[in-house]
């Protein structure tokens, strides 16, 4: 009989619920906790154990368990709760929404995949952060083109070349990460192989999409956010469309295919004959993005860098 296994994360506690059968429990959420919990797990043999994430607070709980060779899936919190919508649920505690994952993981059955070691989580945080502060300076310099007293001006201007030293201070500590690793630096060095492959670009790649290079196409364009959802009904046809996936990887895909789509002779001939085609100017770019990434993909699986056809 396959098991499968909901856990909902707090900060304190893990809230559990294996399915079938019904059973719920609870263990702290800290590592003499969640030791005691693998051991109870391990003895259930479950096909498969999920958690939503949360911010990171399942980080810990899902890497252990991880490591203790059980099956662990980091599922989405928004579409746990379609889920339960689908189901009737409208009530929400944490050993109900723990039921909910065990019966989501059930019926969707998730693929697992092997979680970011811990350099790979240091540098997310690192172009994470990097993303953050970039928000903070578009924000802070549109106050200051609105500013019109002198003292709100000196204030903003203060905050901006703070803000300013801060991203070289973090674009220094990512570029120490990367280039430590040898590891790193050769696939930033096959990524940037491909004109319209920046630093920036390829940083986040190795970041956020450490499966690069695992993958089969399908496969990366539906993680990145860049696989199309066909809309049909009957006789009716709608316009398909693209989403969830990391966003991140997707927005980054997408800077890199304006500037693909310009300077990369295969991706430039590709994009023309798109656009020729008659296709709107932004379904031929997401196009462009979704087979950058199945060529950096096809790269870094082949350990080879990009040469012009």
């Amino acid at each position: 009989m396959e098991i499968y296994v909901g856990i909902d994360v707090s900060k304190d506690r893990l809230d559990v619920h294996v399915q079938p059968g019904g059973e719920a429990f609870w263990a702290s959420n800290d590592p003499k906790g969640v030791d005691g919990l693998i051991e109870r797990l391990k003895g259930l043999s479950p096909t498969a154990v999920a958690l939503e994430a949360t911010g990171g607070l399942e980080t810990v709980a899902a890497g252990q368990m991880a490591a203790a060779g059980l099956a662990v899936a980091v599922v989405n919190p928004a579409q746990v709760r379609a889920f339960a919508n689908a189901m009737g649920q409208r009530a929400k505690t944490d050993p109900i929404d723990a039921a909910v994952i065990a019966r989501f993981v059930q019926a969707v059955r998730p693929p697992s995949r092997p979680l970011a070691d811990e350099e790979t989580r240091g540098l997310a945080d690192l172009v994470a952060r990097r993303r953050q502060i970039l928000q903070m300076l578009g924000a802070e310099k549109q106050r200051l083109g609105r500013a019109r007293a002198p003292t709100l001006k000196k204030s903003l201007q203060r905050l901006i070349r703070a803000l300013q030293k801060e991203l070289e201070q973090v674009d220094g500590d990512i570029d120490q990460a990367v280039r430590s690793s040898p590891v790193w630096r050769r696939k930033e060095d096959l990524l940037q192989s491909v004109p319209g492959v920046g630093k920036v670009v390829a940083r986040t790649l190795l970041a956020e999409m450490p499966e690069l290079g695992q993958l089969d196409r399908r496969q990366a364009a539906a993680l990145a956010g860049l696989a199309p959802f066909t809309r049909q009904s009957g006789r009716w046809r709608g316009k398909s469309f693209i989403g969830q996936g990391r966003s991140s990887v997707r927005s980054a895909l997408f800077m890199a295919s304006l500037s693909a789509a310009r300077h990369n002779p295969a991706l430039r001939d590709f994009h023309q004959r798109l656009i020729a085609a008659g296709k709107p100017k932004m379904v031929a770019l997401v196009a462009v993005a979704r087979k950058l990434l199945t060529t950096l993909n096809a790269i870094l699986r082949d350990e080879k860098p990009w040469q012009p056809a």
